[in-house]
């Protein structure tokens, strides 16, 4: 495979493929387990792996590779590589955990009707460390196919 093709630019094509790849793992997790293909996955954040970890280690990986780990351009996406995971694990997590109790609480409010809770709160935002992990562990793999 020949990165650089689909924009011009082979890091932020390694990046978009360890996102991709991170996506359709999602969808074909859930449809294994759940038996139901669930194609808005796709598109939706959280889950098995972690697509933002996986994105944000292949650009890392991939500019260590071709311009080497010294430099100020790979110091700056290691930073921000750690700052996207620790924001899956936590920040994220904490707001998906927020809207669940959120979301318990409001269902207890005998005043509210069914048609109050028509846009509840999203509760799967953030991922686990173990997703956070193997999104990276994908991204890694993908950023040295450069």
């Amino acid at each position: 495979m020949r990165f650089g093709m689909l924009t011009g630019n082979p890091v932020i094509d390694c990046a978009l493929l360890a996102w991709f790849l991170a996506q359709l793992v999602k969808v074909l997790l859930s449809a294994a387990v759940l038996r139901k293909l669930d194609a808005r996955l796709f598109v939706s954040s959280g889950g098995m792996p972690s697509s933002h970890s996986a994105l944000a280690v292949a650009c890392t990986a991939a500019i260590g590779k071709l311009y080497g780990v010294q430099g100020a351009a790979f110091a700056l996406s290691a930073v921000l590589s750690a700052v996207v995971m620790y924001d899956a694990c936590n920040v994220r997590r904490s707001a998906g955990d927020t809207a669940r109790l959120v979301n318990q609480i409001l269902a207890h409010v005998e005043r509210l009707t069914a048609e109050d809770f028509a846009d509840d709160l999203r509760e799967v935002m953030g991922h686990t460390p173990m997703q956070v992990m193997m999104g990276a562990l994908l991204g890694l793999g993908v950023g040295l196919l450069v």
